[in-house]
């Protein structure tokens, strides 16, 4: 006995989204990683301009205070996209980093140890890289 054509439309339609559920999955974990690892680019860039501004303090607390708004700022959106939780716990590490040095300035310090955010941006760029 044949199976009729409502059967084997049905059979092939569960089948194609039996093969298109993974291959969106993939996708979707592929542009999570993409987003991660250019957000954890601009981070570094952010932590680079931090070091720069710590070091050259004595022209600009405000470019203090930018580069550490710009680390919040990717911070956010590293929050807000991801449900891994060890890059959860790294932006959760930088951000303590983050406050501390922000802290730091606001006490008057000048030159502030920018070493705990620079250790943290390079956990984050670990856990975002793939493989």
């Amino acid at each position: 006995m044949k199976p009729s054509k409502p059967k084997l439309r049905i059979a092939a339609v569960a089948l194609a989204a039996a093969l298109t559920i993974p291959a969106v999955t993939a996708c979707d974990a592929i542009s999570t990683a993409m987003d991660c690892a250019n957000t954890a680019v601009a981070i570094a860039d952010s932590v680079n301009n931090l070091q720069q501004a710590v070091s050259n303090a004595g022209n600009s607390i405000q470019d203090t205070q930018n580069a550490l708004d710009q680390i919040d700022t990717n911070l956010k959106k590293i929050k807000d996209t991801t449900g891994n939780a060890d890059l959860g716990k790294a932006v959760d590490s930088m951000s303590t980093a983050v406050k501390n040095v922000r802290t730091a300035v606001n006490n008057g310090d000048t030159t502030p140890d920018v070493k705990p955010v620079a250790d943290a941006a390079a956990e984050i760029s670990k856990v975002c890289t793939p493989g």
